[in-house]
């Protein structure tokens, strides 16, 4: 089979394609052929070597991927020959809160990912995905779409006449979006392009606000919404944004921190998180149960993820050269 692989060192020019061995499932653990990934940035981060520099290498890189069983093991009862299933991040965390193992056991780094024609998992670490998805669209729920669960549904309890900030138009935040329509929030959607405010509100965004042209978006999201505030921000850039959050955000509500687009440190005032009663949550993903949850919402309301790009297996370099250039809207995917 064939695997795209990090070899003797990080960065772009160290993935290579490679032909490996076939593996054969042990017990309890099942076999995918794989049909799609799709990509994350942190993926991009693990190539480069910026994510974790000590990172033991080789490494099959990417958590996200849909597959078709076409083997399994011993003892197996979930799962059978035929069905089409989605990776686990943290194959580990099954629900529930958790833990460091759960946390630190996850696809695409420090584990092999979903970069190959054929992998092994045990069958507690993927999921079945709705039967209206493409292969390339069911690989987009790993973890922007899941992350995007989380943050609104599973840890936000984000309800219907709320008002829900998302940044940008990558994957998580237009997930953001589907799932605040689907619950009954209006959605503020921040962008650098006019046109992708655009796409955003045929997508069902209630405003728009492009943050070149207005640096104080968290102000005039305030006024949006009469003075009071968004109930949730959805933040994925970070330190660099988290202020223009705050601002944003009304007293005791919630600020979901998916990422850091932005930038991983700044300095920022404490006080108005205190003396407003915001609360700043950490969203790692999801684990299964949110997982399971999630695809019955996806396929009740027949939600179709918005995908960018496609590119073929062996044009796996282009695509990563493709979300560095940071120029798309939803997700890009590979496909087999």
């Amino acid at each position: 089979m064939k695997a795209f692989v990090i070899q003797g060192g990080f960065g772009m020019e160290n993935l290579q394609l490679q032909e490996r061995d076939t593996p054969r499932p042990g017990r309890g653990e099942v076999r995918l052929q794989m049909k799609a990934v799709s990509l994350n940035y942190r993926d991009y981060l693990m190539v480069t070597g910026a994510y974790n520099p000590k990172q033991p290498l080789p490494l099959v890189p990417c958590s996200d991927g849909v597959g078709i069983v076409d083997e399994v093991g011993p003892d197996v009862d979930r799962l059978q020959p035929g069905m089409r299933v989605a990776t686990l991040f943290a194959p580990l965390w099954r629900g529930g809160r958790p833990d460091r193992q759960g946390i630190r056991t996850t696809l695409g780094g420090p584990l092999d990912g979903t970069l190959t024609e054929h992998m092994v998992v045990p069958e507690g670490a993927v999921v079945p995905v709705p039967e209206h998805l493409s292969h390339v669209e069911a690989a987009t729920l790993t973890c922007a779409g899941l992350t995007a669960w989380s943050a609104l549904v599973t840890q936000g309890g984000v309800t219907a006449g709320e008002t829900v900030l998302v940044q940008g138009t990558g994957g998580v935040s237009l997930f953001a979006l589907q799932f605040a329509n689907l619950l009954g929030a209006r959605v503020i959607v921040t962008s650098s392009k006019d046109d992708k405010l655009e796409k955003a509100k045929d997508l069902g965004a209630w405003q728009g606000i492009n943050y070149i042209d207005d640096p104080h978006w968290g102000r005039t999201a305030k006024k949006l919404t009469g003075g009071v505030g968004v109930d949730h921000v959805v933040e994925v850039g970070g330190a660099g944004t988290l202020a223009q959050s705050c601002t944003a955000v009304r007293i005791g509500g919630c600020i979901s921190l998916i990422g850091i687009l932005a930038g991983p440190q700044a300095d920022i005032a404490l006080t108005p998180i205190l003396m407003q009663n915001i609360r700043v949550q950490g969203i790692f993903v999801g684990h299964r149960e949110g997982f399971e949850a999630m695809n019955r919402a996806v396929d009740q309301h027949r939600l179709q993820p918005v995908v960018d790009r496609v590119f073929p297996f062996e044009e796996t370099r282009e695509a990563f050269y493709y979300l560095s250039a940071a120029r798309h809207m939803g997700k890009i995917c590979i496909e087999f």
